[in-house]
């Protein structure tokens, strides 16, 4: 097991994330948060239709402080933590990567990738199948493209300072 690393998973929507976070998880004995489980749990049976975005990005901020205050006490005692909490824009990764180095914890960045024609396939074939969903709706193509908006891919520069590696899915 890696003793108190923090593992940050970042991706577009559709790379396989969700996937990929869960099988390095179960590899490194990590415990894993994951954002799309906590707003399932905590929010979206509230959310306002249709979908507001400042709705959601309020409630996700909410979700990603708690989950680092969790994870910071399992860190503290040894076991590595899975962080799968969206991380679309530099600020978010760049925060974590802060509160990780001030704590002391070693820090990984995982970078998902897929292209998007396949992320637009996968998100269509969940979208088509209930039981396949990581959110209790649908992700439409407008969903979709809004998300796109907001992702901001890390730079060499974040890679190589958080010990990146890049995962194809």
């Amino acid at each position: 097991m890696e003793e108190r690393r923090i593992h940050l998973v970042c991706g577009p929507t559709g790379a396989g994330k969700t996937t990929y976070a869960r099988d390095l998880a179960q590899r490194v004995g990590a415990v894993r948060f994951s954002i799309d489980e906590w707003m399932t749990a905590l929010f979206w049976m509230d959310a306002p239709r249709p979908l507001a975005p400042s709705w959601s990005l309020e409630r996700v901020e909410r979700c990603q402080a708690l989950i680092w205050a969790t994870a910071s006490q399992i860190a503290a005692l040894g076991t590595p933590c899975m962080l799968e909490v969206g991380l679309a824009r530099r600020v978010d990764r760049a925060r974590l990567a802060r509160l990780a180095a001030d704590a002391g914890w070693p820090l990984r960045l995982h970078l998902v990738e897929a292209p998007q024609d396949e992320r637009r396939r996968r998100v269509a074939a969940r979208n088509a199948d209930e039981r396949a969903r990581q959110l209790p709706f649908a992700v439409t193509p407008e969903m979709f493209d809004f998300v796109e908006t907001l992702w901001e891919p890390p730079t060499e520069e974040e890679m190589a300072a958080w010990d990146g590696v890049r995962a194809a899915t």
